[in-house]
């Protein structure tokens, strides 16, 4: 599983790319690139949705691999178009049959993983994601400056149907059981699980600026302190740098402490949001990287321990379905965040817009303090 993220994540490169290819190579204002992106969110949204409901109907390997196919397909053929509204459309289909790969992928992860090795199996899973995620911007960025971005759509769809291959290869379903995903013989309802639709809400608030750093902020970078493509990708090519070297013994570390997953991610949702203020506070572009390790840090911890909770919550009910909701958790702010995001830099500027992210990161760590308070009064 850790092999084939790797591969299919090393060509997300169009990904950080994609709000100064459709401003620079198209033409868009930033208004219509918002409105793309809430497309962008709208087909992940429906794909996670989808995909859960299949994922406990046809199981997960079958919606992993035809995800995977179609995915590399479109993503070819995405590049080819160039109206406004047909860029939409395909943007909607290529993040609808994408996303149907997430909830499939969660399940099947806990299924190739022990109970106590849960948050570690994550933490592997997005070591994969973060190493094939540093190569891909740093590359996508010399690739842009030698032979343009039609490039990167070539070189995404390429490594998602390698990665395809290598499922078929590597876990066919002979090699493997589908009966090691836990089934609840009395499923509860997702729709049901008040403290889960807490979390839900939380987790939107954290994605809704987390995903800033792949539209609004590339742009803050280029624009306010002149960062060139290829800085850029070196830059969030940081990101997954210092994933890779730090993750896996910063999670070991913070499970000895014996902490609660919540309280481990209002820690990682604190140095996301602080990673909004410092941006604030001085105009020194070395301010840019001060900003990208609190990130760093911040997803390092939010996410593991949030992806684990989630993992856990699910034996409640369905798997396909719990985890769906979990993913559809980041649809919504696609959908809403990147629209969002563009309109108000383009109204108010950068420094209002990173000050309202801020609020909106305490207002998910008040959250994540209530859904703690609330499972520890019923534990009681």
């Amino acid at each position: 599983m850790a092999l084939i993220t790797l591969i299919n994540r090393s060509g997300t490169m169009v990904i950080p790319f994609l709000s100064l290819y459709l401003t620079k190579d198209l033409g868009f204002s930033l208004e219509n690139v918002g409105i793309i992106m809430t497309f962008f969110g709208l087909g992940s949204l429906v794909g996670t949705w989808i995909g859960g409901k299949l994922t406990d109907t046809l199981g997960y390997y079958k919606i992993m691999m035809g995800s995977l196919i179609c995915t590399g397909l479109f993503f070819i053929s995405i590049q080819f178009l160039s109206s406004f509204w047909l860029v939409c459309c395909g943007v909607f289909v290529l993040m609808m049959v994408a996303d149907a790969f997430r909830p499939a992928a969660f399940v099947a992860m806990s299924a190739y993983s022990k109970s106590e090795n849960k948050t570690r199996s994550v933490t592997l899973i997005r070591l994969a994601i973060n190493i094939g995620f540093s190569a891909g911007p740093a590359v996508g960025g010399l690739i842009i400056a030698t032979i343009g971005y039609s490039g990167l759509f070539w070189i995404d769809g390429v490594t998602c149907l390698l990665a395809a291959g290598l499922l078929l290869l590597l876990l066919h379903p002979k090699k493997t059981k589908e009966s090691d995903v836990t089934i609840n013989d009395k499923p509860e309802s997702v729709y049901t699980d008040k403290p889960y639709w807490i979390f839900f809400v939380a987790m939107v608030l954290c994605s809704f600026i987390f995903v800033q750093y792949f539209s609004t902020i590339p742009l803050y970078y280029n624009e306010i302190h002149s960062l060139s493509e290829n800085q850029i990708g070196l830059l969030l090519g940081m990101n997954g740098f210092l994933i890779f070297v730090l993750e896996m013994p910063l999670i070991r570390y913070l499970e000895l402490k014996s902490r609660s997953k919540i309280h481990n991610m209002m820690l990682g949702l604190l140095l996301v949001t602080l990673s909004f203020i410092v941006l604030n506070i001085t105009s020194w572009s070395g301010v840019l990287i001060v900003g990208m390790i609190l990130m760093t840090f911040g997803e390092m911890i939010m996410f593991p321990f949030s992806n684990a909770w989630a993992l856990e919550r699910a034996k409640r009910g369905k798997q396909g379905e719990y985890m769906a909701i979990y993913s559809i958790a980041f649809s919504f702010a696609h959908i809403f965040a990147h629209n969002s995001g563009m309109r108000s830099i383009s109204n108010f500027g950068y420094e209002i817009s990173w000050f309202a992210a801020s609020i909106i990161g305490l207002v998910g760590i008040l959250l994540l303090l209530l859904l703690k308070y609330r499972l520890n009064r019923k534990s009681q």
